[in-house]
């Protein structure tokens, strides 16, 4: 049987697996649906089989169709590595990556991430910058940090911003606490409460800026530096707090503390790394960058990862 498959069939399989339904993979190959399904039925009639049920959600797949996936995934490694050497070959491998972070939580996946880019660029030299910064994007213009990353935006002269994941903030108590009733938690319900806190600026924490400040509630606070800090005073009833899914998920597995959406819809937030627009052209930035949304899409849960745009050579 002579091969008909094409990297755009592979990717379109890929598509299929990650989103798990026919209309969400055909959003993201930006296909209509009825083009996305010409296209498999003209490879599944090339093969003589179905690849995978369409009555299923997600979709069930033929063991035709899984061992299809697995060649479309292993095609896209081997391009990507293939792709990532001729990089290395051309521009070199020497650099430096100092790394400023905003975040609290974040560790727990940018260890891992740089552990993984240090396999691959061996000789970028990767640092932490240590210590609390009001204005950490002002490293960036300093020159004391090549890539900071931040949970807000602001627009500046020199300065890009590379979305990183979405995520929910959920509202943090007590067992037993007299909001446990909620469905879910609005700005009014935070009033009468101590909230437990970082200690970095209002405009800095999430909840505070995006729904507690804007709707005229100051509640009273107290602030731990560490997450682990937080969940304890928090469990022991001294307050509640707000605080990212994806990190305190262990903690809500085991009953530790009770985790609930904040507003109907929920708050959802984003995390970003900021660098200036010099340095976000450098391959190994944007392979760091890559390696970042890699790491958290395979270990964090319930996050949203962006839509990015293929990079424009110059």
């Amino acid at each position: 049987m002579a091969a008909m498959l094409e990297f755009r069939h592979l990717e379109t399989l890929i598509a299929v697996a990650e989103a798990g339904s026919m209309a969400s993979a055909a959003r993201r190959v930006s296909l209509t649906q009825s083009a996305l399904s010409h296209q498999i039925k003209a490879i599944e009639e090339h093969y003589g089989c179905p690849f995978f049920s369409r009555r299923t959600s997600p979709v069930r797949w033929s063991p035709v169709g899984e061992r299809l996936v697995a060649l479309a995934y292993e095609v896209q490694r081997t391009l990507a590595d293939a792709e990532h050497d001729v990089t290395r070959i051309r521009e070199g491998e020497v650099g430096r990556l100092r790394i400023a972070v905003e975040c609290h939580s974040c560790f727990e996946w940018l260890m891992p991430a740089m552990d993984r880019f240090r396999t691959q660029w061996e000789s970028v030299e990767l640092d932490l910058v240590s210590g609390f910064h009001p204005a950490p994007v002002d490293l960036l213009s300093e020159n004391r940090a090549d890539l900071v990353i931040v949970s807000s935006e602001s627009a500046r002269p020199g300065i890009e911003f590379h979305p990183l994941f979405r995520y929910e903030m959920l509202g943090i108590l007590a067992k037993g606490h007299e909001l446990e009733g909620k469905k879910h938690l609005l700005a009014s319900d935070f009033a009468p409460h101590t909230l437990i806190t970082y200690p970095i600026p209002d405009q800095r924490l999430d909840l505070l800026r995006q729904l507690l400040l804007p709707a005229g509630i100051n509640p009273e606070r107290r602030t731990a530096m560490l997450t682990e800090a937080i969940l304890q005073l928090v469990a022991s009833g001294r307050g509640i707090t707000a605080l990212p899914a994806w990190a305190i998920q262990p903690f809500l597995d085991r009953r530790y503390v009770i985790g609930r959406p904040i507003t109907k819809k929920g708050l959802w937030c984003q995390l970003s790394a900021a660098t200036t627009k010099e340095a976000s052209n450098l391959d190994y930035m944007q392979d760091f960058l890559k390696t970042i949304r890699t790491v958290c899409s395979d270990q964090l849960k319930g996050i949203q990862m962006p839509t990015t745009k293929k990079r424009q050579k110059k």
